[in-house]
This record gives structure tokens, sequence and C-alpha cells, in this order.
């Protein structure tokens, strides 16, 4: 039976493209039709005491994912996984660092048009943008981040991951993470960090 798994994710996020490639191998696997939204980790953040640091990071972070949005409402919502791609291999496998040169490029490398790069610096997406993300966000909670998955009724944040499951590894995380997800009750299954993101 064909699953649709929605995925919510920001490009400046580091576990969700980790989490992004690992669902791209259980669709391999497993009858799964992804599809790819996008949440702002600078709208989640926005209302918390952060470090000026942190708030200059979540102020450019609000480039990419205006962009995004730009894009899919000029291109509809499949062109989200192809531009999200783009800009997260830039960003983290890659490891640019400098947001307007990955939208430039990820926009040249699908072919889209350039003037989509110019909605990072307006707030004429915004609100769109925060509809997209409180779709996401609303069914798990504000106080987690990216990624959050939606599969049917059943809506989660994570796994977090590293490296990214390949092949039947990936199937089998993704049983797994519906068991427990789908279990009425179930809220929380975590351990400390002990790998830093593995993009391979």
């Amino acid at each position: 039976m064909n699953q649709t798994v929605d995925l919510w994710v920001d490009p400046a996020c580091p576990w969700a493209w980790i989490t992004s490639r690992w669902l791209l191998e259980a669709a391999s696997v497993r009858e799964l039709s992804l599809n790819f939204h996008v949440m702002s980790l600078a709208v989640l953040n926005e209302n918390k005491e952060v470090t000026p640091e942190y708030q200059a990071w979540f102020t450019r972070a609000y480039r990419p994912v205006r962009v995004l949005i730009a894009a899919e409402q000029r291109h509809g919502g499949s062109i989200v996984e192809a531009l999200y791609g783009e800009m997260g291999r830039r960003r983290h496998v890659v490891g640019m660092e400098d947001f307007d040169l990955i939208i430039a490029e990820s926009l040249e490398a699908l072919g889209l048009e350039a003037d989509l790069a110019l909605a990072a610096d307006v707030t004429d997406f915004d609100e769109a943008l925060r509809e997209s993300h409180a779709r996401g966000m609303t069914p798990v909670g504000y106080d987690v981040g990216t990624p959050v998955i939606h599969v049917g009724d059943v809506a989660f944040f994570g796994p977090v991951v590293t490296p990214a499951p390949k092949g039947e590894a990936a199937g089998q995380l993704f049983d797994g993470v519906m068991a427990v997800a789908a279990t009425p009750g179930f809220f929380e299954l975590k351990r400390t960090r002990s790998a830093e993101p593995d993009f391979s």
C-alpha cells in the first residue's frame, strides 16, 4: 500500500537534510510518495531569547525559505523537493556559507528564473511561509524543530540520524519509526547526540 509522506524542512538545518536523504532512500525500497514542504527555523525561534549571533543567523536563514515559497507559488509544490535538494547539497555537502550564492546557483541549476532570488529580500511571501510552517508544526507542537514528518494522521519530529541509512536499512528505519510514532500515547525516544552530521 502506497503511503504519502509529507516532510517539512528548512535548508539551514543539517539534520533535516540528512533525514530528507534517508526518506528518499526509504522511498526506493518502500511504497512511499514524498512531498516536501517549507518550515522556517527563523519563524520557529522568533519569540525566543537567543544570542545576538543566533538572531543574526536566523535573519539570514529567512532568505532561502522565502525563495522556496516564491518558487512553489510560481511553479507548484513539486518544485520544492528539487530546489531544496540543490540548496541543501550546496549548504551541507559542499559546505557553502553564502545563502545568496546558494540561492543563485540552485535556481540556475534547475533552469528557474533568476528573479526568484529577489524574494529573499522582501516580506511578500512571509504570510505563505508562515502558513506552510504552521501546517507542519501545529500537529506536533512548537517545542521541536525540523525535520517534521506527517504520514496520514501521524505527525512527529525527527528522526534525527547520521549518516542517512541506505537501501533496506532505510526502509527498516521507516518501518520502525512508524511503528512507534503511530502508537497512541507515544511521545518521545531520545539519547544524547554523540556525532556531528555526516552527509555521506
